[in-house]
């Protein structure tokens, strides 16, 4: 992974143009190397705003914490 700080949540958009949210947790090994394990959640969303509020009524998410893909 290029992106020295993942951002715990990535917002993706799906092929029908739902927005999906995806809770990311990066641990690192003894080498330093990142391991990322994320869980999409199971809500779909019309907007990322939608997704984004979302994420910060149920995981005090804040700004900047979003990777968009």
């Amino acid at each position: 992974m290029s992106d020295n700080a993942t951002r715990p949540f990535l917002i993706n958009q799906d092929g029908e143009g739902h927005f999906r949210l995806t809770v990311r947790d990066v641990r690192y090994n003894s080498q330093g190397y990142p391991i990322v394990t994320g869980v999409m959640q199971a809500e779909q969303f019309p907007t990322a705003a939608a997704a984004k509020t979302w994420a910060r009524t149920n995981f005090n998410a804040k700004a900047g914490q979003y990777a968009l893909k």
